[in-house]
């Protein structure tokens, strides 16, 4: 793993992907990320399955993020992660049968923790619970979790630094990334990775799709 958390760029806006997804990685697959991923909904099955099949011939790593909150529906989601041949799906409320098709399929899973509800998600539940609830999730062999931090309705920082401290797993913070400071505090924190999405195409890091991204990755080195 990296010395510092890795950014996974997201192709979406407001929990969706956005439908000129394949264009913007055209113009951005030189810049420094090494991880994209997008989420389910709405681009077409064969639009999807195109485009992670250009970022993997890219040399990246591809991530599909599921937001759904039923164990069919995720499963769906983990389906078409498959045929899709990504590397990771995140997002999904945790179930066995999910966790079983992954390690059936190679699939690394990062399923979520605490109460998610909504899209774009909200994140509810007390910081106890989400880390005993990942620590469950790792025990039946799920790669990593899935944290929706800056969604969080408490205290988000406390809950990325005691979440990161105390599970012994790759985690993502992913959602509403958005701020140099926010940057800094995930530094702190130190988890595997993050997700950024819709803070680039608000223009939140000043510049062009790919200077932002390079922006960040530099950021997070220095």
């Amino acid at each position: 793993m990296s010395d510092h958390p890795e950014l996974i760029v997201m192709l979406t806006y407001n929990d969706q992907t956005v439908l000129n997804a394949f264009d913007i990685f055209e113009e951005c697959k030189n810049s420094k990320a090494a991880i994209w991923g997008f989420k389910e909904l709405p681009l077409p099955f064969e639009d999807m399955k195109r485009l992670f099949a250009y970022m993997k011939e890219c040399g990246k790593t591809t991530a599909l993020e599921v937001v759904a909150y039923t164990e069919e529906e995720g499963l769906a989601g983990a389906q078409t992660a498959a045929q899709c041949g990504c590397d990771i799906l995140m997002g999904t409320m945790f179930s066995e049968r999910i966790s079983n098709f992954c390690k059936e399929h190679g699939l690394k899973y990062m399923p979520f923790v605490g109460e998610v509800y909504g899209r774009p998600s909200v994140l509810e539940g007390t910081i106890d619970g989400m880390i005993a609830e990942a620590k469950e999730y790792i025990s039946k062999g799920t790669y990593g979790i899935d944290l929706l931090g800056y969604r969080y309705t408490g205290d988000a920082v406390e809950l990325n630094r005691r979440f990161v401290a105390e599970v012994n797993a790759p985690v993502c913070i992913a959602g509403s990334v958005n701020s140099y400071e926010r940057l800094d505090e995930l530094k702190a924190a130190s988890p595997w990775s993050f997700t950024i999405g819709s803070a680039f195409f608000e223009n939140r890091f000043s510049g062009t799709f790919a200077e932002q991204i390079d922006k960040v990755c530099d950021h997070m080195m220095r």
